[in-house]
């Protein structure tokens, strides 16, 4: 009883149980579909976030945080350039490599595949390699012991297993009386590991860093990887570190070089927001068509209220109250809908995938074969306002069209 005039009897109309019944559908339709529209949006932005920070994970897990390689070829005196590296702040861990593209066969089965020689005992510092591991051990990569340690795919395509030979062939030639041969050498398998990306466990080996020098031919080491106590600040230590060292020196993160990847992700959560937002905008489209009926519906009381004294402000506020209550209930059961559908992503996917025995994402085509999701409250914030605003604004039109009522003309034959 102490509630404005104007609210009372928004709440009435929208609780109320009309004559017409196709209005109440209608009405219900609006609700549901801002409802379903919100909850996809959250569910859909939930995913890309999830996909956009397991895919840094995975990357920044083999990749290094920043790169220093030099311009003129192998860095030759890479301990003296660790030095004057180590003295830059945020820069936790430091290791050189040899990087070189190879044939790794086995059998009949023959692969090519990225070989980084390493020094197992820094490697931990740099990556996470060590902790990788699902068989053997990154310590057995012993100089001149001529191990490898290959990517799980990579393992069992090859068809081999810790312990077993491989031929490892480099593009460099030698010189033989029989003419240029390529050089080959054979390794043993040490280790196998599994960093949960397809583009890692296809085609990524790990030799001892003096092996690889020797099968690359590279004097000194191809450059040297750094980890750093925050990997947002590479670009800022990159920049740096190129002032320090010079022009002599080529420095890159990871930024640059996995750009294109999370450009795409972005421009995938873009274009997913603006789809799906129409979603939303159906149900919106709906609340004005409801409000229309209900306007014309509700012509005779409207004209009643109009003769009693309720000036066309007043009527509007009615009609917007009412509307603006179906659009957040709508917000709200697609909040509620959508957060509840972007905490359990992870565990509701696999359920559907062992029920009906499919795989939604194939690691031999996507970079994460699971569908993760991280939900942000923000996007829950932004969508759940912008749905909200569209809602409210959908009123006006309706509600001034209420307001414009004559009460002779909607009484004329009452």
């Amino acid at each position: 009883m102490f509630r404005p005039l104007e609210l009372s009897i928004g709440l009435r109309y929208t609780r109320a149980k009309r004559r017409n019944h196709f209005i109440s559908f209608i009405t219900l339709t609006s609700m549901l579909g801002i409802a379903l529209g919100v909850m996809a949006l959250l569910t859909v932005l939930s995913v890309m976030n999830g996909f956009e920070r397991e895919l840094q994970s995975k990357i920044l897990s083999f990749a290094s945080d920043v790169t220093v390689r030099d311009f003129n070829g192998g860095l030759r005196d890479w301990q003296a350039l660790e030095t004057r590296v180590q003295q830059t702040p945020g820069v936790t861990g430091i290791a050189p490599y040899v990087q070189g593209e190879a044939l790794i066969s086995a059998g009949r089965a023959v692969s090519g595949a990225a070989v980084r020689g390493i020094l197992p005992a820094r490697e931990d510092s740099v990556s996470s390699l060590g902790k990788d591991m699902r068989a053997g051990s990154l310590d057995a990569l012993k100089p001149g012991g001529f191990g490898i340690v290959l990517g799980k795919s990579l393992a069992e395509y090859l068809g081999v297993t810790v312990g077993n030979h491989v031929t490892v062939i480099t593009p460099e030639t030698t010189v033989t009386p029989a003419g240029l041969l390529p050089r080959f050498r054979r390794f043993t398998v040490v280790g196998i590991f599994s960093a949960g990306m397809y583009q890692y466990d296809r085609g990524m080996a790990f030799i001892d860093l003096q092996d690889a020098s020797r099968l690359f031919r590279v004097d000194g080491v191809t450059g040297l990887r750094l980890k750093l106590a925050n990997v947002m600040q590479a670009p800022e230590v990159s920049s740096q570190l190129r002032q320090v060292l010079g022009p002599n020196y080529w420095v890159t993160d990871w930024t640059q070089e996995n750009a294109n990847f999370f450009h795409a992700v972005q421009t995938e959560k873009t274009v997913m927001f603006v789809i799906l937002f129409l979603i939303v905008a159906v149900g919106v489209f709906n609340i004005v068509s409801t409000l229309v009926m209900v306007v014309n519906d509700k012509q005779a009381d409207i004209a009643i209220l109009r003769t009693l004294g309720m000036s066309p402000a007043r009527v509007m506020r009615i009609f917007i109250i009412q509307g603006t209550v179906i659009g957040l209930v709508g917000v709200l059961l697609g909040v509620a809908g959508g957060v509840a559908l972007s905490l359990n992503v992870e565990t509701i996917v696999p359920a559907i995938e062992h029920l009906f025995h499919v795989q939604f994402l194939s690691p031999k085509v996507y970079y994460i074969s699971q569908l993760p999701s991280h939900l942000e409250w923000r996007d829950v914030l932004r969508v759940s306002l912008i749905a909200f605003v569209l809602t409210v604004l959908a009123t006006i039109y309706p509600a001034r069209r209420a307001a414009r009522t004559q009460p002779a003309e909607a009484l004329r034959y009452e």
